[in-house]
């Protein structure tokens, strides 16, 4: 038998099993295959389907998905674009979405928008190009693709920062506002009546919503605007404004003990700022934050925070997207219960 009459053995392409592969390996057709892999066993043996699937686990076998992708215009992958994966906190909430991901059958492709709108509308973009069966944002900011894209339709969950354009967005995580009333009232019913407020921008709804939650909280009892002093620089990075405001503080002749931080990482630059100054940031002060980071009970004993558990965004954000895909949508935020974490240090000036 000549060369030419030979059938031609089937051979990888880009180091990746084929189908062909596996129908010769399991000695089956091509169409045999298809149909096991696929789930449709209801004309072959069981030795047949046995055989089969020992073949795919054998070759390494992963169905390409980009035929599907274009066939139904959507993919298994899910975007999740986050503000500052640096944040361990939004890095958690990353890992978390992407086990419930994962459990469910979809990929997760992550992105960093560094809190820039031309990176977030890059990756919305690409997310677009993808395929993307989802996008889900973890600290949006305002942006002109994320505004058309909300426009048409796309399906897009934003977590723990409320869409910056439309608030009824669908949206799981923290409660800004009411954690932001639930740390005033922890303050005010120990006797704590005068405050330092450290802010980044506000142009970032949650930290617009946890601010206007203590000043209301503080309000209800009977604390004015004038014991709540307020402290923010334009830099980007929240570590570099914790510290800078903490260095304006301490340059006060009667600096305020208590100081609120809208966020954990801000507390950080302004304990380490503290810290350089030689003085006690357990003793001398009492810093508040949020997010509760899950690596501050190893680094960060001295700061209260309140947050939400990282382990319970997975499954909520999944949920959520499967009720945004079905006929009903999501039509209410989906609040996480949050807790307020003491250090257990008492408080400066504390009645």
């Amino acid at each position: 038998m000549s060369s030419d009459s030979k059938k031609a053995k089937p051979k990888k392409k880009n180091g990746r099993a084929s189908l062909a592969m596996v129908a010769e390996h399991a000695g089956v057709s091509i169409a045999t295959a298809s149909r096991i892999i696929n789930g449709v066993t209801n004309k072959a043996s069981k030795d047949t389907i046995l055989r089969v699937r020992a073949s795919v686990e054998a070759l390494n076998y992963r169905p390409a998905s980009i035929g599907r992708a274009l066939r139904c215009q959507e993919s298994r992958i899910v975007g999740l674009l986050a503000a500052a994966i640096e944040n361990p906190a939004m890095a958690a909430i990353a890992s978390s979405i992407e086990w419930a991901l994962r459990d469910e059958g979809y990929v997760l492709s992550l992105c960093d928008t560094h809190e820039r709108a031309d990176v977030q509308d890059e990756y919305l973009l690409e997310m677009q190009s993808q395929l993307a069966r989802a996008v889900i944002i973890i600290g949006a900011v305002q942006s002109s693709v994320l505004d058309r894209m909300r426009e048409h339709g796309v399906s897009m969950l934003f977590v723990n920062r409320p869409d910056p354009g439309n608030f009824n967005s669908p949206y799981v995580g923290l409660d800004n506002y009411q954690a932001g009333v639930d740390i005033a009232n922890c303050l005010t019913v120990r006797g704590l009546d005068r405050f330092g407020l450290i802010h980044a921008s506000l142009d970032a709804t949650a930290a617009t919503y946890r601010r206007q939650g203590v000043l209301d909280g503080m309000a209800q009892a009977g604390i004015g605007p004038e014991r709540i002093l307020h402290f923010t620089t334009s830099d980007p990075n929240p570590l570099e404004v914790g510290y800078a405001c903490m260095k304006t503080i301490l340059e006060m002749p009667d600096p305020p003990r208590v100081i609120l931080c809208m966020s954990d990482v801000l507390a950080y630059g302004a304990q380490r700022r503290v810290v350089e100054a030689g003085l006690d940031p357990v003793r001398d002060f009492a810093f508040f934050g949020f997010d509760n980071n899950p690596i501050n009970i190893w680094i960060a004993d001295w700061l209260n925070a309140v947050g939400v558990p990282v382990e319970g965004y997975g499954k909520a954000c999944v949920a959520a997207l499967k009720a945004i895909w079905g006929d009903e949508g999501l039509s209410e935020p989906v609040y996480l219960p949050h807790i307020v974490r003491l250090s257990g240090f008492p408080f400066p000036g504390e009645a």
